[in-house]
């Protein structure tokens, strides 16, 4: 359950689960989260196996992230977190579980 741990953690999985991104732009989709605290994310992920980080030799650097494969099998996980805040709206008071998954393949 340590995968699913901190804050921005279930929303930085909803956007690689659109595809690849680079930092910045997991950072302009996650409107209050450091850069900091997304590279910490990111790097726990990465521990885990759950997040590639792909490093490309240009100059500037250029790095991507994305899903790998153990971390696709978290969709289920998260559509049945969604599901349940949607069944349970009044449950866990403001908190809302992204929408990881649904209509993808």
């Amino acid at each position: 359950m340590r995968v699913l741990d901190g804050k921005w953690t279930l929303l930085i999985l909803r956007e690689l689960f659109d595809g690849k991104r680079r930092f910045g732009e997991l950072l302009a989709s996650l409107p209050g989260a450091s850069p900091k605290t997304l590279t910490d994310r990111l790097r726990a992920l990465e521990a885990h196996g759950v997040v590639a980080r792909e490093v490309f030799p240009e100059i500037p650097p250029r790095v991507e992230y994305s899903l790998t494969p153990l971390g696709r099998t978290l969709a289920p996980v998260i559509d049945a977190l969604r599901a349940w805040g949607e069944a349970n709206p009044g449950a866990g008071g403001a908190v809302r579980v992204p929408e990881a998954t649904r209509a993808r393949p």
